[in-house]
């Protein structure tokens, strides 16, 4: 738990644990609304997201670095969608100084983005994949992580140099959990869900950019099945709500008075529904936010926070 909320980039997991734990860096985020810079494109900012990565792995020491931790599309971050070449300027670093490439795909996982693994939809080839929720749709505890040849092949041979395979929890292998996620790989199968997220994702993601016309919506992006709203003070300047006016957090009340529930990620208003949602049911989704986003609107200008 420790080196996991060392790894996130989320300040409350960090603020008043002590953390993050030493060796652990963190590079520039790859959001282009909020870090571009306004004379530069979209691929410019990628390129200097990587050049800021290379040089603080040569500031480092290329040796002293174990491996990038990324996630497909960063979900709870506030769905942060990485910027065209972005993966590929970075995986071109992490090649050039021999750094692993470990994929969390705990959410991105099992059809959320309209590929098996969110990897394959920005072009990855990480070295390994985690992954948990979706390997089960939740209904029992477990995760996984997989490796591919290269680590495969290190782990084997330091295991056979101090003659055991000196890893595992009390819960591991659970033959429970293990029944619940293989019925559920076979679910994913059958009914093929990733082909469904594929055909219906347009719908979702044509919905959501309408919303950000909306006047409390600063920017609206996501891919797949998930996106997310950014609530802002004022759409021209891109400035932000102040935490304590918690306009997230009042949106997603009204979302609920309306059937929605949703999730307050900063002033992020963001949507991430079942896999086998319709077509109708992304309709009525959206419909019921736009009321929830009226409410707040006229409750925000009400109160003067806008």
């Amino acid at each position: 738990t420790i080196a996991s909320a060392s790894l996130t980039g989320l300040p409350n997991n960090h603020r008043d644990f002590d953390l993050p734990i030493d060796r652990v860096l963190h590079t520039d985020c790859p959001e282009f609304y909020r870090y571009g810079r306004p004379d530069e494109t979209e691929e410019e900012f990628a390129t200097r997201c990587a050049d800021s990565l290379e040089q603080m792995i040569l500031a480092e020491g290329p040796e002293t670095i174990g491996a990038f931790f990324a996630e497909p599309l960063m979900a709870s971050g506030g769905c942060i969608v990485p910027p065209p070449t972005y993966y590929e300027k970075i995986q071109a670093i992490l090649k050039k100084y021999d750094v692993l490439l470990i994929a969390d795909e705990v959410i991105c996982g099992f059809g959320r983005l309209g590929t098996m693994f969110g990897s394959e939809s920005f072009g990855l080839q990480p070295d390994m994949i985690v992954m948990a929720k979706q390997l089960s749709a939740a209904y029992q505890p477990i995760s996984a992580l997989m490796i591919n040849e290269r680590v495969h092949s290190a782990v084997v041979a330091e295991s056979e140099k101090i003659g055991t395979f000196g890893h595992g929890f009390t819960y591991s292998g659970h033959p429970v959990a293990t029944a619940v996620a293989l019925e559920t790989l076979k679910i994913y199968e059958e009914r093929d869900i990733v082909g469904h997220v594929r055909d219906v994702a347009p719908v979702f993601q044509r919905r959501l950019k309408e919303l950000g016309d909306h006047p409390l919506v600063g920017n609206a992006r996501g891919r797949g099945l998930i996106g997310t709203l950014e609530l802002v003070r004022n759409k021209e300047t891109k400035e932000p709500f102040k935490p304590t006016d918690g306009i997230a957090i009042h949106a997603g009340k009204q979302a609920q008075v309306h059937g929605v529930i949703t999730r307050a990620l900063g002033d992020n208003y963001s949507l991430c529904p079942p896999l086998i949602i319709t077509e109708a049911q992304i309709n009525e989704l959206f419909d019921r936010s736009a009321r929830a986003l009226d409410d707040t609107y006229t409750w925000a200008r009400a109160t003067g926070l806008y």
